[in-house]
């Protein structure tokens, strides 16, 4: 026997309690004949009859009566369910994982836990550090952070933060020792403290200018995985450091660091917020994705 569909039983049962198959055809929203045609459907998948009707009246059969005290405890149980997902939509809660290069955590994303965490008092985030190219599907991320160019064609991609600039910077005793490059292609003679990921490439260090683009691999004897370290690695005369302004302010405005190439490093287009297109992302993931669209129209009036 092939089994009725839920929303049969649930036809049945409307029927069964306004005992009228026009009052259940108002009450679901379709007509009368419908609603019979429904009814004598489940019957005969069923083999027994469940209702008695007559021009006048219906009434429930002893068969009927007894898969209707059934069914009641059922429908209960769902409306409470959609009441639980309803209340899902009305105050977010779960989780948000994501994944992220470290620079994107610590400049964008971590400045902006307080505030969402706070808005949203019974949501969890979670911010994983991690520069590989990662499949945040498989590994269970609700969204990743990268450059644009480095995003599935799958993905949504939006936005995140600010326009970006890498430069390169000294210490003024290195700097004094090894002289101050005017080109991109003289660092070629100067020590670099360079930055590798953890596929094992090298991070190429990237230049433009005036339509011109330039990509340079100097030589050096530090390499670290972090960009921290490569401050460290600077500031204690080691060679020359291309990274995010963003590490490099307090060495700067404390005069432990020089900029050297500033015409070289233009700004670039921010990180983005990669997540899989779907049609009704989790409460959590919305509320996110909703906390971020505020946060850019703010920072537009800004």
């Amino acid at each position: 026997m092939k089994r009725p569909s839920l929303d049969d039983l649930e036809t049945f049962a409307v029927v069964a309690r306004t005992r009228s198959f026009r009052k259940a055809a108002l009450e679901r929203g379709v007509t009368s004949s419908s609603i019979s045609q429904v009814v004598r459907n489940l019957e005969e998948r069923l083999g027994i009859r469940l209702l008695n009707r007559t021009t006048r009246s219906v009434s429930v059969t002893e068969a009927g009566a007894q898969l209707l005290s059934r069914l009641q405890p059922v429908f209960a149980e769902v409306a409470v369910a959609l009441e639980d997902i309803d209340s899902f939509r009305g105050k977010p809660s779960g989780s948000v994982r994501i994944n992220a290069p470290a620079p994107a955590i610590e400049f964008v994303l971590a400045p902006l836990a307080e505030r969402f965490l706070g808005a949203y008092p019974n949501v969890t985030l979670e911010l994983v550090s991690d520069a590989a190219n990662v499949d945040i599907v498989d590994s269970r991320f609700d969204a990743g952070v990268r450059f644009g160019e480095s995003i599935a064609l799958d993905m949504i991609a939006v936005p995140l933060g600010p326009p970006l600039r890498y430069i390169v910077v000294g210490s003024p005793r290195y700097l004094e020792q090894r002289g101050t490059p005017s080109e991109p292609e003289e660092l070629l003679k100067h020590d670099g403290v360079r930055l590798r990921f953890p596929s094992g490439r090298l991070f190429p260090w990237d230049f433009e200018k005036g339509g011109r683009a330039v990509t340079i691999s100097p030589e050096g004897r530090l390499v670290v995985s972090d960009s921290r370290y490569m401050i460290r690695g600077a500031v204690a005369g080691l060679g020359l450091a291309y990274l995010l302004d963003d590490y490099a302010r307090q060495p700067l405005a404390n005069g432990d660091l020089v900029q050297v190439l500033d015409d070289w490093c233009p700004r670039i287009p921010s990180w983005f917020l990669y997540y899989p297109s779907r049609r009704l992302p989790p409460p959590a993931m919305r509320a996110f994705l909703d906390f971020l669209a505020a946060q850019r129209s703010i920072d537009k009036q800004i």
